[in-house]
């Protein structure tokens, strides 16, 4: 339903009013669509079954752009005052102090963070419940430039190990450049001993595949060769969210896939985009 230059939208017991649904937030021009806010809504609406699972109890940072994703975008940790009160908050320890994030629990704070234009969702990889315990791993295979095929075969090789290791993991599209491989955890270990694992591995795919990987921080220090970047497994880091969309243009979306689809040749980091990643949900 809409009132003037807004739009009322339904979601579960709330009704979360959307301001100005035609506001372009993705121009589009060559090869990609234009998207407007109520685009984003109407996605949301649809994949919220799929995303919400990732992001309860999670605390939130957001990428915000209010003109648009060519205007100036800045990001959201604490959360306003004038969210409404029904929308989960959690306090959580800083150096110095605290922050209190938001949380995406329901449909109708998805749409509210949609409608503040809140573009990427990044989440914490713990849970409020065990803030210091990690519940999921994340390796970033970040490829030089944009050879995708670098990412294939780093992907490929990482998911072999974690085979051998007996670990269960998923590949996702960051919608950006590269793939997250995601290791669920039981939530049992802190962050440091989490991110000292995820190293050890790194270093050892990468001192089997010196020409191909590194774990080099520095750009300077890697050449041409694909960064395996385990940087977010720490307390009060985040990553994409699944089901998330970029501030780039076509609004593509971070997408999980399964194993088996890794070798299609039209996969690449932004394969999917708000107009079809719920077909591949």
């Amino acid at each position: 339903m809409s009132d003037g230059g807004a739009r009322t939208v339904r979601a579960g017991r709330r009704s979360v009013q959307i301001h100005r649904p035609d506001k372009v937030l993705f121009p589009g021009g060559a090869d990609a669509a234009a998207y407007t806010k109520g685009d984003l809504v109407d996605y949301h609406r649809a994949v919220a079954p799929y995303m919400l699972p990732h992001l309860r109890g999670r605390p939130l940072m957001l990428d915000r752009r209010p003109d648009g994703v060519d205007g100036p975008a800045f990001m959201q940790k604490n959360t306003p005052d004038a969210y409404p009160d029904w929308i989960t908050r959690a306090e959580v320890a800083k150096e110095g102090g605290t922050v209190t994030h938001t949380v995406c629990d329901d449909t109708a704070t998805l749409l509210h963070l949609v409608d503040q234009a809140s573009i990427t969702l990044h989440r914490w990889l713990s849970r409020t419940r065990r803030i210091d315990r990690p519940d999921r791993l994340v390796f970033d295979l970040d490829p030089q430039g944009d050879d995708f095929e670098a990412v294939r075969e780093a992907a490929r090789l990482l998911g072999g190990l974690l085979d051998e290791l007996r670990l269960p993991s998923a590949p996702m599209t960051t919608g950006s450049r590269g793939l997250h491989i995601v290791v669920p955890l039981s939530g049992e270990h802190d962050f440091d001993d989490v991110r000292a694992f995820a190293r050890d591995v790194a270093e050892t795919l990468a001192a089997a595949h010196p020409d191909r990987l590194t774990t080099a921080a520095r750009k300077k220090d890697r050449g041409d060769r694909l960064y395996l970047d385990v940087q977010r497994n720490a307390y009060a880091q985040t990553a994409v969210a699944p089901y998330t969309v970029r501030a780039l243009p076509g609004a593509p979306v971070a997408t999980p896939f399964p194993w088996d689809r890794l070798d299609d040749p039209d996969l690449h980091a932004r394969r999917w985009t708000v107009a079809d990643a719920v077909e591949q949900a």
